[in-house]
């Protein structure tokens, strides 16, 4: 049974690699192939060299496959956020594509791709640290560099255990980013160091909103003395900045040059910071569907029609208008115990008006 199972799974892992390979040019393989690992409950039964990554990869897998799980967890976090963050917007980070966590976008240059190779880079650092700190790997643990430190004076010390994330930050700069001396041709090359930016500004975000925990300890909660640590936000927090970042993202210039540089001439000597979000080419009309590049448009999205900001059928609909229609539901309620020994309650129905996109 274990093995029948285990063949299914590589044969489907087979059937969604050979969907994304029809996807994108192979230039970009190496940077988005590992995304399919989180189709899969048990990657590492499945063994590094079946699973969907780089050959670059697939040696770092072998040397490190008690990764995998974590690995796992990375992709599904950053899918999973980047589409609560964009379940109200025209793009809902959501391709066509049996089985593709994204589409046009992962190739495409423009602020969609920015925060996909963000969000992704991001979540492999929050679950390697997590893992870290959880005890389930040999090589990190906790944050051992603050050990000693603190105010006496203030009454606090570090102490407990400090996520990690200098080797969570370690281990994704390692398994995501190519190398740009290995990209080939201008277009290649410019969205190579764009990719290679906004991964790091996706590292940067978990870093920079660390927060500080303290326990209290003394006679009777007098709180003499506080233990603190150092500890990851919440993922959640985490896209809520970098979709911050996102509508703020800064359009670099398509020609290689030493070093990336804005394409607005009167904006160039303004640097560029480590956490802004970089893109190259604007976004398409997501409101209209396009085959071609996979976009499947707004028509038939749920809206809110008394809403005006995202989500709203003004915007969602692009201006077509929206049909509305009622959907009954049906759900038991005002139960009640009856001794001894079951439940009773009604069956309630109720009527709801759903706004859809025209």
């Amino acid at each position: 049974m274990g093995r029948a199972a285990a063949l299914l799974g590589l044969s489907r892992l087979c059937a969604l690699w050979a969907a994304l390979l029809a996807l994108f040019p192979c230039g970009a393989q190496g940077n988005w192939m590992w995304l399919g690992i989180a189709s899969f409950g048990v990657p590492e039964k499945l063994g590094c060299a079946n699973l969907p990554l780089s050959s670059r990869q697939k040696e770092l897998c072998r040397r490190k496959p008690y990764l995998l799980p974590s690995i796992r967890e990375g992709a599904r976090l950053g899918v999973q956020e980047c589409r609560r963050q964009f379940r109200r917007e025209r793009w809902d980070c959501r391709a066509p594509a049996a089985g593709a966590p994204f589409g046009y976008e992962l190739s495409s240059g423009t602020k969609e791709t920015a925060f996909i190779y963000a969000v992704m880079a991001a979540g492999l650092v929050h679950a390697v640290t997590r893992s870290c700190s959880a005890g389930n790997m040999t090589e990190c643990s906790c944050d051992t560099t603050l050990q000693g430190g603190g105010s006496a004076s203030e009454g606090w010390h570090w102490g407990g255990c400090s996520d990690d994330v200098q080797y969570g930050m370690w281990f994704s700069r390692k398994f995501l980013d190519v190398p740009l001396r290995n990209a080939t041709g201008k277009e290649s090359r410019v969205l190579s160091a764009m990719n290679l930016h906004n991964n790091e500004a996706g590292r940067q975000a978990v870093a920079k909103l660390m927060s500080v925990d303290c326990r209290c300890h003394g006679v009777s909660g007098s709180c003499a003395v506080k233990t603190c640590w150092k500890t990851m936000s919440s993922f959640e927090k985490i896209g809520h900045f970098l979709k911050d970042k996102y509508e703020h993202s800064v359009q670099v210039s398509d020609k290689v040059k030493r070093k990336m540089r804005r394409r607005d001439k009167d904006q160039r000597k303004v640097p560029i910071r480590k956490e802004d979000l970089l893109y190259v080419h604007k976004s398409p009309n997501y409101c209209v569907e396009d085959k071609k590049l996979g976009i499947p448009g707004t028509q038939g999205r749920e809206c809110n029609r008394t809403s005006e900001g995202a989500g709203g059928c003004n915007l969602l609909c692009c201006g077509r208008g929206y049909n509305t229609h009622v959907v009954r539901h049906v759900e038991r309620c005002e139960c009640k115990f009856i001794w001894c020994c079951y439940v009773r309650c009604r069956r309630c129905e109720s009527m709801t008006d759903v706004h859809t996109c025209k």
